[in-house]
């Protein structure tokens, strides 16, 4: 059986905690049965536990984790309960409560909640990374006063540290109660990690599980933005790496929508770099878009142009499933662009080429030319079609640019 405590974040607040008693949850991987007796006693044990249904009818922060509870167990009943307050006192009630009925029986307990909302992703970083180092003390008291300082330290656009506080420290308590010895952070990442995220107003998210015994000691989580242009090169199995997340980001959306988060990768693959993907289908160009500007890590812009790539090249239908197989993926990280004062410096093989006039532009990857067999002043002219632009109009008043990339394809690794 699965205990989940939600936050209620839809009806007027109470000191309580609110369970739905009975019947089941419906979602599109079928019903997940409540287990009755077990509400039954919780409320026997302590008035506290009641029967609310308007508190479950529009709160979502227990449902999002009942397809989780079908997938790993697909027979456990699950007993919903939303938390009413993170008054310290009561949620330590709550979790000794909870301990006491669940004693002796084969029980998880999951507390739901995000992290911080909704301040930039360094920020957001910062406050997490303590908030679930609180949690890990398997302390309280340390979860409550880390809030605090938090809340009142003058960080921008923060609405919480962890809207599901009430939850958290109700099931610290019961995990104690029930025998639980240490905390461990197994997971942190924030909305601005995701493919299409944004840096600037994020939310939290991270896991801490609490178990009986010692456990190893943590590792740091590997921040999206933490690595510097002095990261090194790519190392063959960095892009190796890159080439999954790439097939993994257009498979995973074909699939059910959803894209993968880019994350333990090496220092290399962190360094905010330009980036193309390029796809081939049976050799023929199947999709090409990419990333010019160095404001995104180098794993993340990949995941972002393989799906633009598949599904946005405004040249080609969007990929299907059925043609994944048939598909190689290429990957082009660019190096920074240097304006050159003319066409004479472009090596044809090794550099990629901008152009920009008139309020247009267009860009063709190193490996561009020598594919299509072109001489230097044929690649400019197609540039310039590419472009809109007048076929020659590179040969005055146009700024030319060039870079380097690092070309590697699944057929290579």
């Amino acid at each position: 059986m699965v205990v989940i405590l939600g936050t209620n974040h839809t009806t007027a607040p109470f000191n309580g905690v609110a369970l739905y008693p009975r019947g089941a949850f419906r979602t599109p991987l079928g019903d997940a049965v409540i287990d009755g007796k077990i509400a039954t006693a919780l409320m026997a044990e302590d008035a506290m536990f009641m029967v609310r249904p308007e508190a479950h009818a529009r709160e979502h922060s227990v449902e999002v984790q009942v397809p989780f509870v079908q997938q790993l167990f697909p027979d456990a009943r699950i007993v919903p309960a939303v938390v009413g307050t993170s008054d310290l006192r009561l949620c330590t009630r709550f979790g000794r409560t909870l301990a006491a009925v669940l004693r002796g029986k084969n029980a998880l307990i999951v507390a739901s909640s995000d992290l911080s909302h909704y301040p930039n992703y360094e920020d957001a970083a910062e406050v997490d990374l303590r908030t679930l180092a609180a949690i890990s003390s398997f302390d309280p008291a340390q979860v409550a006063t880390a809030a605090d300082d938090a809340m009142s330290g003058g960080i921008r656009d923060l609405s919480t540290c962890a809207c599901g506080q009430g939850p958290i420290l109700t099931a610290m308590t019961a995990a104690k109660e029930m025998g639980a010895t240490h905390g461990r952070l197994i997971s942190y990442a924030n909305s601005g990690d995701a493919a299409v995220g944004e840096y600037d107003r994020v939310v939290g998210y991270g896991a801490v599980i609490f178990a009986p015994g010692p456990v190893s000691a943590d590792a740091a989580p590997v921040l999206m933005r933490s690595a510097d242009s002095t990261a090194g090169e790519l190392t063959a199995a960095d892009k190796k790496a890159l080439l999954a997340l790439a097939r993994r980001s257009i498979e995973w959306y074909l699939d059910s929508g959803m894209t993968p988060l880019p994350r333990n990768f090496a220092a290399a693959a962190r360094v905010p770099q330009g980036a193309f993907v390029t796809l081939k289908k049976r050799g023929e160009l199947r999709g090409c878009v990419g990333h010019m500007a160095e404001d995104l890590p180098l794993c993340r812009a990949v995941c972002g142009m393989a799906l633009m790539s598949a599904f946005e090249d405004q040249r080609f239908q969007p990929v299907a499933a059925d043609e994944m197989k048939d598909i190689e993926v290429e990957i082009s990280a660019l190096t920074p662009f240097k304006r050159i004062p003319d066409a004479g410096q472009i090596v044809l093989g090794r550099d990629g080429v901008v152009i920009r006039k008139n309020g247009r532009s267009a860009v063709f990857l190193p490996q561009v030319a020598t594919e299509q067999g072109w001489t230097r002043d044929e690649m400019l002219d197609q540039l310039c079609r590419k472009a809109g632009l007048p076929v020659g109009s590179w040969r005055q008043n146009a700024e030319l640019f060039t870079f380097q990339a690092v070309v590697f394809s699944e057929s290579e690794h």
